[in-house]
């Protein structure tokens, strides 16, 4: 199973889609979830440490704001882990809003520049759109690997 990331990074269509054709995706709700039921973290919205954003240096200067640092203290291991990636540009706000665009900058240049298979697409705005968004989607993930390399 290929270790996918996806991008805007709390799509679950994307998420399904990849988990469908046998491959794992990396999406920022694990991530959150582990957050959010580790002990020592009280409660949400209280569900950063202030060691986060120092992990966040990793992928943004000091210079770039706190919050920036922080969502990269979770979007930038996925990157690291990836595999391969899919990135859908000009989604609807219900297709997985990302809310900020330096990190949405950050996270699409980090991706590219990995060297890794990334498709990239439009989000469809039309049925014909959509099925060939669809067909897109699930000829990249057929030609990845399957097999296991955990």
């Amino acid at each position: 199973m290929t270790k996918v990331f996806i991008y805007p990074t709390n799509s679950l269509i994307l998420s399904d889609l990849i988990e469908r054709f046998g491959h794992t995706p990396l999406a920022v709700m694990g991530e959150i979830h582990d957050k959010i039921t580790t002990i020592g973290i009280d409660s949400p919205p209280l569900n950063i440490t202030p060691e986060d954003p120092k992990h966040g240096l990793k992928y943004a200067a000091v210079e770039v704001p706190a919050g920036v640092r922080g969502r990269m203290s979770l979007i930038g291991p996925l990157i690291d882990e990836a595999e391969a990636a899919i990135i859908v540009d000009d989604a609807a706000i219900s297709f997985g809003c990302m809310g900020c665009a330096r990190t949405n900058e950050l996270t699409k240049f980090l991706t590219r520049d990995k060297g890794i298979p990334v498709l990239e697409l439009v989000y469809p705005y039309s049925d014909a759109e959509g099925k060939e968004f669809v067909y897109k989607i699930s000829e990249f993930l057929d030609s990845l690997p399957k097999e296991d390399r955990s």
